[in-house]
């Protein structure tokens, strides 16, 4: 098995992409570092030639070489920032993309093991540490370690002994930048876990603002996300402690330096050995140097956050999705116009983990007839259908469609053949057209064909007493819609991609009667004309279905027409003589 390279390689990959951005960065690095530290030579020859004989020409003269120096090195440095950041930008928006990218690729199941407010996070707050990692960080530390080799360097040429002296420092520096820096990485990372925390506690709030309200639980709430907000601040101040006994640390070794090379530098120019110029040059080089050090521990800082944060989003790049399409063998897979629609369970047994939810399922769905689901809650209905969309990964040779094992069909071919209502109908924030459409979308007015959906799931019927009808803002999880107008636009969002397979799971569990009738009347020309699977605990729902399938605990219990099992006097037909009983009982 081949070795995963390292983070550092993986995230280098993204930058190579832009290489030739980093490439002009890094000359204006040069540039502007080249004309930093040519103006305090510069200072050096003017100090020491102005104090041999003032004139106005020379005043003139360096006063014009230190401003074009500074205009030099303001250039090149608006231009190091326009680059460099730029870059660290784009590939913020490559990461951000293959996140999210990967994201869509991964499984259900992945979704409903991690909270959506941690995934946010990531997405977001991680991935701007990524790009102060790839930006700022190293731009500062170019600048930093160019402008240091050749402060000293200069330095170096000026007084060699001094030099020394101002380098004692330097080891204690050392010690404190690794010791400080695994402390920073370690606190980041708490910080970041907690900052998925708190997001997470608040996208779920806001989901379930309708029940919090609706239990009055609004102060356990506000209680609970006060203790989480204040564990993130707490976590900041263990990170903001250390930060302000680190910088201040540095200040002080290098300024103890600073101490030290001006006393000895002030003696030397009274013995001779030095000019005032040399000395005046020495210390702004010296001061050169101290800005380095304090930067070194903010890209430091730096580089041990963007390094946090970019393991973190690796642990979701690195997730290999638990539905994918198998890879290319030679295998037959169905085209998209070849499928049929003929689904056949072949002895299905599937768990969640150590909870058996399907045992020994076998059955035959033909093409073009309704299958009816029906069994008390926990039986595995809703799990049978998401097997068949490949919403979970079937066992291997357990699932057919058209004789061909799902897993291997693509896809893009299986779901685009499926039109899918779940128990649980999630609507976008959009008008109700554009979530109707949302399986069509691409070019073309599809305005008549939602028209004609929306008429079938009998939503037309609303539409009026909608403010814009099909055009209306629903908000977010269409929370203005009831929960039967939800169903009835998920009904219509399914047929308007018109599929070979329509599955409805428990999907006019919230519309009355009344209404329930005239959608199933209206359903039945379009379902006569592909296979359907319908989940539903209402009799009269599933009645008029091909064949019915009855679940207990995972298993078929029973099958046949609704006359057949009622004649039968078993599972089905005590489920149905209750729900006359309840009918009854509510007429009267």
């Amino acid at each position: 098995m081949t070795a995963r390279p390292s983070p550092a390689r993986r995230l280098l990959r993204y930058a190579l992409r832009y290489r030739s951005a980093f490439l002009v960065g890094f000359i204006c690095v040069i540039a502007t570092a080249a004309a930093g530290v040519a103006g305090p030579w510069v200072l050096k020859y003017a100090i020491d030639d102005l104090m041999l004989a003032v004139d106005a020409s020379k005043v003139r003269f360096y006063a014009v070489a230190l401003i074009a120096l500074a205009a030099v090195g303001g250039f090149f440095r608006f231009l190091m920032r326009r680059v460099i950041i730029g870059a660290s930008r784009d590939i913020e928006y490559d990461l951000r993309n293959d996140f999210f990218a990967h994201l869509q690729r991964l499984d259900l199941a992945y979704f409903q093991r991690h909270r959506t407010g941690d995934l946010m996070s990531r997405a977001t707050n991680d991935l701007s540490a990524v790009r102060m990692l790839i930006g700022p960080a190293v731009m500062y530390s170019t600048t930093t370690v160019l402008v240091f080799v050749v402060a000293i360097g200069l330095m170096l040429s000026i007084n060699t002994r001094l030099t020394l002296f101002a380098l004692v420092p330097l080891p204690c520096v050392s010690v404190f930048v690794a010791y400080f820096g695994t402390i920073i990485h370690r606190r980041f990372a708490r910080i970041q876990e907690q900052l998925s925390e708190v997001s997470a506690m608040t996208q779920e709030t806001l989901s379930g603002v309708r029940v919090v309200r609706a239990y009055r639980q609004e102060p356990f709430e506000i209680e609970r996300f006060r203790l989480a907000n204040e564990e993130y601040v707490r976590r900041n101040r263990a990170l903001i402690s250390v930060q302000a006994m680190y910088f201040p640390s540095m200040g002080l070794l290098m300024g103890m330096g600073g101490l030290l090379v001006l006393w000895l530098g002030s003696l030397d120019v009274v013995a001779g050995t030095m000019s005032v110029g040399e000395l005046v040059a020495f210390n702004a080089y010296l001061m050169m140097l101290t800005w380095p050090m304090i930067a070194f521990g903010w890209v430091t800082n730096l580089l041990q956050r963007g390094m946090a944060s970019w393991k973190r989003i690796l642990e979701i790049l690195d997730t290999q999705p638990g539905v994918a399409d198998a890879p290319a063998d030679g295998r037959a897979a169905v085209a998209g116009p070849t499928i049929a629609g003929r689904v056949e369970f072949r002895h299905l047994t599937f768990a969640h983990g150590d909870a058996m939810v399907l045992d020994d399922i076998s059955a035959v769905l033909p093409a073009g007839t309704t299958t009816a689901i029906v069994g008390p809650t926990g039986s595995g209905k809703s799990t049978l259908l998401n097997l068949l969309a490949r919403l979970y990964e079937p066992p291997d040779g357990t699932v057919f469609l058209d004789g061909v094992d799902v897993r291997q069909i693509p896809l893009p071919v299986l779901r685009g053949a499926i039109g899918f209502v779940p128990q649980e109908p999630f609507l976008f924030g959009s008008t109700i057209a554009e979530n109707i459409a949302f399986g069509a979308r691409g070019d073309g007015d599809h305005r008549p064909r939602v028209e004609e959906v929306a008429a079938v799931a009998r939503l037309d019927k609303d539409l009026a007493t909608f403010p814009a009808g099909l055009d209306t803002v629903i908000g977010e999880r269409g929370i203005t819609l009831s929960g039967g107008q939800k169903q009835r636009a998920a009904i219509a969002r399914a047929l308007m991609v018109d599929p070979t397979i329509l599955i409805l799971d428990d999907a006019l569990s919230a519309v009355d009667t009344y209404t329930e009738e005239e959608i199933l009347g209206r359903l039945s020309g379009v379902m006569r004309q592909r296979t359907a699977l319908i989940v539903s605990h209402r009799v009269s729902t599933v009645r008029s279905a091909d064949q019915i399938l009855v679940c207990v605990e995972g298993r078929i219990v029973e099958r046949g027409t609704h006359d057949t099992l009622v004649a039968a006097d078993g599972v089905y037909a005590d489920l149905y003589r209750k729900q006359l009983l309840e009918e009854e009982l509510a007429a009267s």
